[in-house]
């Protein structure tokens, strides 16, 4: 990020988020069209409750000067449920509905989270924008390539304040080494490689059967192509079909994605896409689409290479590190996991800086978080400004790595080499890929051409 941002600690923020304290912040006017200062109350509404949504409500609830003002979900079964969690935790009970459309229509609410499944995050962050609401959006920010585009117009069409959930993008010591690298560290970085292993069974077959009471089953596939409801393709089973998700390679594996693309300091799409794998385990007795072994191999045009590789069986870790990633530059090399990095130079592999050391690289932009609640601080002190450019992933910067898994996945599918138009964002002279690119949307959840 540009160093000429003020730093600010997240225990500072949270007490100009609470006080007036010899002025207040720059006012942002929000979706509600009033204009909130520092010590005003911020209200949310997150919908997408039953998994990662849960998380969010207890991230932003717990911020002064935030309250969890309304929560849906399409399934009406956990609404009650969280209502009196929040109630419980925080002093309130927020308004409930299971159609988000009314969640947008409500004047009072100011920002919108999402943690939907990914093939609503689009759409949802579309009508948000189109609402006057700002959006802090999970990952993958967008289910296919068009989708992301599209989120980014109507960001800029409506100027609203829209944040990916790239966690690592607000984590201190990850900055710090993106730092360390981006000021030549490690010489020129040439390859970063991303690692995704996560072990995970299988979760069955199932036949089609009747909709559960109190899901609103043709709200809850959207988007997506209309099917009958299937236990082996709802909650959270979502993610291993290509209907309504992305696989590992997009479901895990976008944070590390971001990491590898934001390390090679590349704020472009790459040229050259390959992705093969298969589902080597259970394939005669679980539904799953998407492979559970994936590689996949991406060249920019400059010749700089993006490794990443998604293991769901058995296996080891690439030195000792099974989510995380690698970097390699013209004088060393960084091993990056979580949010502990070491770095190891010359043919002696000769250990320097590391984590130990990140306040000396530290970044003008760090909020001071740990990641989610950084990353959430972050979201709320871009609105408190009212300055997108606070944010550390905006949505631009989001859709550029949520694009790395969809183009491994479109490569993969189509089983060959791909050449992208990164200007265009399109597949060069391959219409097959390119209708991969989007999908035939459903009345009336159709992700609009013009927002």
């Amino acid at each position: 990020m540009p160093s000429e941002r003020n730093a600010i600690s997240r225990r500072e923020f949270l007490s100009r988020s609470s006080k007036v304290a010899g002025g207040v912040i720059a006012a942002a006017s929000l979706g509600t069209g009033t204009v909130l200062g520092a010590n005003e109350q911020i209200n949310m509404a997150v919908i997408g409750i039953n998994g990662r949504g849960n998380n969010l409500i207890d991230g932003f609830g717990k911020i002064q000067g935030i309250r969890i003002a309304a929560l849906c979900d399409v399934d009406e079964n956990i609404l009650n449920r969280r209502a009196a969690e929040v109630e419980k935790k925080f002093g309130n009970k927020p308004k409930t509905e299971w159609d988000c459309r009314k969640i947008f229509e409500m004047k009072d609410i100011d920002a919108i989270a999402i943690a939907t499944p990914n093939h609503w995050h689009a759409l949802g962050t579309i009508w948000a924008c189109q609402a006057g609401k700002h959006v802090y959006v999970e990952k993958p920010s967008s289910h296919n390539v068009f989708e992301g585009r599209k989120m980014i117009e109507a960001a800029r069409k409506y100027d609203r304040i829209v944040e990916v959930g790239f966690q690592n993008r607000s984590i201190k010591n990850v900055r710090a080494a993106m730092k360390f690298m981006a000021d030549g560290g490690l010489g020129k970085i040439y390859m970063a490689r991303g690692l995704c292993f996560k072990p995970r069974d299988s979760f069955g077959k199932f036949p089609d059967s009747p909709v559960p009471k109190g899901l609103h089953w043709d709200a809850w596939v959207g988007p997506a192509e209309f099917y009958p409801y299937n236990q082996g393709k709802a909650h959270y089973n979502w993610h291993w079909h290509w209907n309504t998700g992305n696989g590992d390679t997009g479901n895990q594996g976008p944070h590390q994605f971001d990491v590898a693309r934001w390390g090679l300091g590349k704020e472009e799409h790459p040229v050259r896409i390959s992705s093969f794998g298969g589902y080597y385990k259970f394939g005669e007795v679980c539904s799953q689409e998407t492979p559970n072994t994936q590689t996949s191999m991406f060249e920019y045009a400059d010749g700089t290479i993006l490794e990443f590789c998604t293991r769901g069986l058995y296996t080891n870790g690439e030195n000792e590190i099974k989510i995380g990633n690698l970097f390699y530059g013209t004088e060393g090399w960084m091993h990056l996991d979580g949010s502990t990095w070491k770095t190891f130079m010359g043919r002696k592999n000769e250990p320097g800086p590391s984590s130990q050391q990140a306040e000396a690289y530290a970044d003008p932009m760090d909020l001071g978080g740990a990641g989610g609640d950084g990353h959430y601080a972050n979201f709320i002190y871009a609105l408190r400004t009212g300055k997108r450019e606070n944010l550390t992933c905006d949505i631009e910067v989001g859709h550029l790595s949520t694009c790395l898994p969809h183009l491994a996945n479109i490569s993969y599918r189509t089983g060959r080499q791909l050449i992208f138009d990164g200007k265009k964002e399109k597949f060069v002279n391959d219409a097959e890929a390119d209708k991969l690119l989007t999908r035939n949307y459903r009345k009336p959840y159709i992700v609009p051409e013009k927002v």
